[in-house]
């Protein structure tokens, strides 16, 4: 298995863009994940607790998304392109940032737990969504931005590599030889 996976390799080539399809379908999984904290009301503690807005709360989620969402591209690279099980690499992605992010920042290092109960689970839940958006959208984005010599923008054109060989437009007579024709 590991000569199949070193032959083949899973990591990303060079016109894939796993990082920055991760990043853009973080924060557009962040829409849903945001109506969901809103709806349980779990962003109004945080808030408080820091003495800011709601509003600001919600776009420190929504940046702290699209860094996960390119945490998630990065680490699962060809593997997160996968559209059928996209939602669950997704959804767990999105329960371990939950345990390893606001888990710790909001229940254990403050003296007591800034989110009880009701707002609680509405973070584990929003997490959970965001994971499934995230998963379930990345290979949409990611179609979108993988570079190939069939949809190349603007390279198709040039008159070098192997785009010149494959164009027969682009084909030139040899020059005559010495020998005489066979």
């Amino acid at each position: 298995m590991l000569r199949m996976l070193q032959a083949h390799g899973l990591d990303a080539g060079p016109t894939q863009r796993p990082r920055l399809a991760g990043a853009i379908a973080g924060v557009l999984a962040a829409v849903p994940a945001l109506a969901v904290l809103v709806g349980f009301q779990a962003l109004d503690a945080p808030a408080q607790a820091i003495g800011t807005s709601v509003f600001a709360a919600g776009l420190a989620f929504a940046g702290l998304m699209l860094l996960g969402g390119a945490l998630y591209g990065w680490l699962f690279q060809r593997a997160a392109n996968d559209p059928r099980g996209g939602w669950l690499f997704g959804m767990a992605f999105g329960f371990v940032l939950w345990m390893l992010g606001p888990v710790p920042l909001l229940q254990w290092l403050p003296d007591q737990p800034i989110l009880q109960g009701y707002p609680a689970t509405g973070l584990l839940l929003s997490q959970l969504f965001w994971g499934l958006a995230l998963g379930l959208g990345f290979p949409l984005i990611h179609r979108h931005l993988h570079v190939s010599l069939e949809n190349r923008s603007g390279f198709a054109s040039q008159s070098t590599g192997p785009e010149a060989a494959a164009q027969s437009q682009m084909l030139r007579p040899l020059p005559p030889s010495g020998r005489p024709p066979c």
